[in-house]
């Protein structure tokens, strides 16, 4: 029987789930999709500068899942940057709590809720 599968804890959603190029329409765009525990592991380790035993803390994981997350995430992010492609984050098994990332961070996410 495999091991229960546990939540990883996030501190937010991001300000914009899609980036793509500008200019090309996104119906012509192949799309990678990250899941928001790859963007937080990329927002904890390459934004805030923690090591990957602190970040694995504050996401609830081991350092060792943490180093997975983190390499798919730098794998999935080189595949955007390097091909041109869109960039949708969203899904994977996540519980939200903590502090967010910035004061700006909180204006963006409050104002697309708001509409």
């Amino acid at each position: 029987m495999p091991r229960p599968f546990c939540h990883r804890r996030i501190a937010g959603r991001p300000a914009a789930p899609i980036f793509k190029p500008i200019g090309i329409p996104m119906l012509e765009l192949e799309e990678v999709v990250m899941t928001l525990d790859e963007f937080e592991a990329i927002r904890l380790a390459d934004l805030d500068g923690l090591y990957q035993e602190q970040a694995a803390a504050q996401m609830n994981v081991s350092r060792a899942t943490f180093s997975r997350i983190i390499e798919a995430a730098h794998r999935k992010l080189a595949d955007v940057l390097v091909h041109g492609k869109a960039l949708r984050i969203e899904g994977g098994s996540v519980r939200v709590e903590g502090q967010r990332c910035c004061r700006q961070h909180d204006a963006i996410i409050q104002s697309t809720e708001e509409k």
